[in-house]
């Protein structure tokens, strides 16, 4: 498999042009051309290095040789001087213009060798590539459940509920699972990110020998389809059995039909209640294993 990745990867970077030292023909290589398009009308440096995956030292070289080209204007921010911003100058909008032709044209002659079967089969098969690269650059971490991303997650997800619920949903009268609930010792809470931006979250309320709680299970509907939703399953049990746990229970309300075929393809039993949470009408507990099996 990993060869084959290699492979891959060899061929692509060929293909693209990303071997040559002016990438399509212009004065700049790969990584400066990749930036001049991220910036778009204009962005925060430290949301564009998210969005790139770049260390501070290496964002910043790439954004001084095009700041000497005359292509970006790199300020301080208007409501935070300690923010910096960036924004293409006249020059930098039209190499950006210039960029985009070719790269058409590149396009153009990856497939004009091609037949039209061939095109719809490639088409395809770089779709379902781009959807699994994008799935491996999510990140999950364990954060504290007052973290902005965290909030963020914690308000979309409680307004998901308000619409898919027949009768809306209100915190006020569900069981609780407050910060002070979610974070070590008495639970945690985990958060997906995607180049820096939350796309997801899921969190465990302990409760010493008895079962742990998943709570707060949700995924954004831009990161849906990349397998999400079961890999932050997987990740809280495997938290959950670090921190002793053997049985992990859930409930969840009929109109979530995702969540509940997860959770039954996933393991989980459908058991009698074993709360009184007004807005459940299924009770799902799994059993952990014991031991977990480690990788080669």
């Amino acid at each position: 498999m990993l060869e084959q990745v290699r492979s891959f990867n060899r061929v692509v970077t060929q293909s693209i042009g990303a071997l040559q030292g002016h990438y399509l023909s212009r004065n700049l290589p790969l990584g400066e051309a990749r930036v001049l398009w991220e910036i778009g009308d204009g962005c925060d440096v430290r949301e564009l290095r998210a969005r790139l995956d770049l260390d501070s030292g290496y964002a910043s070289r790439l954004l001084r040789s095009l700041e000497l080209a005359g292509f970006v204007t790199v300020r301080p921010g208007r409501t935070d001087g300690r923010v910096r911003s960036v924004r293409l100058t006249a020059a930098g909008r039209r190499e950006r213009d210039t960029l985009d032709q070719r790269s058409d044209e590149l396009a153009q002659s990856l497939l004009a060798p091609l037949n039209e079967a061939q095109r719809e089969l490639l088409g395809a098969a770089m779709a379902v590539v781009e959807r699994l690269l994008t799935a491996s650059l999510v990140r999950i971490d364990v954060v504290d459940p007052d973290d902005p991303a965290a909030a963020y997650c914690l308000s979309e997800y409680s307004a998901e509920l308000e619409r898919r619920f027949d009768d809306g949903w209100n915190h006020a009268i569900s069981i609780a699972a407050t910060p002070e609930q979610l974070r070590p010792p008495a639970g945690l809470f985990a958060l997906a990110t995607l180049h820096g931006a939350p796309i997801g979250c899921g969190a465990l309320k302990f409760h010493g020998r008895r079962p742990a709680e998943l709570k707060r299970m949700w995924v954004a509907q831009s990161a849906r389809g990349l397998g999400l939703g079961r890999r932050l399953l997987t990740e809280l049990e495997r938290l959950a059995h670090d921190h002793g746990a053997r049985v992990l229970r859930l409930e969840t309300n009929r109109n979530l039909i995702e969540a509940i075929a997860l959770y039954r393809s996933a393991g989980y039993r459908e058991v009698p209640p074993f709360n009184d949470e007004p807005y459940a009408h299924h009770w799902f507990e799994k059993q952990l294993p014991r031991t977990r099996r480690h990788e080669a």
